[in-house]
């Protein structure tokens, strides 16, 4: 298997798969990072939109591994930053931390609009993104909402993705309209990491692409097995804070440990010194004969 835009014989497995994120936050999405960086470098997405940003980390990755490649994109990054049923509710909190990253790290390409995606539409013209990715509401009807008002603002040569087509949980259904819109040829499905969704728009112009969207199911079965070793590795990487946190705070529970250890071993002599008193004193010698009656009459019970 070749490609007439690059020397590798496996098209999937370029120096981009293997790069980490450098923006670890808790997202769902976060063992898609490989193919966010291999996407990239493939496609050269000259613009982006993404509905549904929430904590940023699709955004961020896709921004680093342009920003690594020195590609110049623009990544408009849309969400109401309010959260729903799905995602849960939460405070402009989450916001201010996307806007800071974003700000800091990635000034030139990304670029935030808050708000509802069917009022953010008309800023959009036809024909004017790369790349479209759809993760907001999971619902089938808000899905087929979202797909069927964005997908002609992406050029020919494009790539719509689609997070969650693996959730068939509660009333989750981009699953349904994956399996409604999905062509073979087209699409490619990753299931790992609750499903990635992969749709082509127009001709596709990347041999990369053509490459996974014609695999036969021993080579398309390759390409799941390797971006879920890679994510994993990520999703472990991302872990690597965490396990920190959870190790300094067993440390503070064995200091506690510790003390309460030495505390208790001080009461123990402690009641040792006076038990040892007592025994020495006077008064226990006078009532030694009253001990003795009371055990003999406990043992003749």
């Amino acid at each position: 298997m070749t490609s007439s835009e690059g020397t590798a014989t496996v098209p999937w497995l370029r120096p981009t798969s293997y790069w980490l994120p450098a923006h670890f936050v808790d997202s769902a999405w976060i063992t898609h990072g490989a193919f966010a960086a291999w996407l990239i470098d493939v496609l050269r997405p000259r613009d982006l939109a993404e509905l549904g940003t929430h904590n940023g980390f699709s955004c961020f990755a896709f921004a680093e591994a342009a920003k690594r490649l020195g590609h110049t994109v623009t990544i408009n990054a849309l969400d109401s930053w309010e959260g729903d049923d799905h995602a849960g509710f939460y405070d402009d909190s989450t916001y201010e931390a996307v806007r800071s990253i974003a700000e800091s790290d990635y000034a030139s390409s990304v670029e935030l609009h808050r708000g509802y995606f069917s009022d953010t539409r008309p800023r959009f013209a036809v024909a004017s993104v790369d790349l479209l990715h759809i993760d907001g509401r999971h619902g089938y009807e808000d899905v087929r909402e979202d797909y069927e008002q964005w997908r002609d603002t992406v050029r020919d040569g494009g790539v719509i993705l689609f997070h969650d087509i693996a959730e068939r949980r509660d009333d989750f259904g981009v699953w349904r309209l994956w399996a409604e819109i999905a062509e073979p040829g087209r699409a490619f499905a990753f299931e790992h990491g609750h499903g990635l969704g992969v749709l082509a728009v127009g001709d596709v112009v990347h041999d990369p692409l053509r490459a996974l969207f014609e695999a036969d199911d021993f080579v398309a079965g390759r390409i799941r097995a390797d971006f879920e070793r890679l994510g994993a590795l990520i999703a472990h990487v991302a872990r690597i804070p965490h396990l920190e946190a959870e190790v300094e705070s067993l440390h503070d529970v064995v200091e506690t440990l510790q003390t309460e250890r030495v505390r208790l071993s001080d009461v123990i002599v402690a009641r040792d010194d006076a038990l040892a008193s007592l025994r020495g004193s006077a008064s226990w010698k006078l009532t030694e004969p009253l001990r003795a009656i009371s055990r003999r009459a406990r043992r003749e019970r």
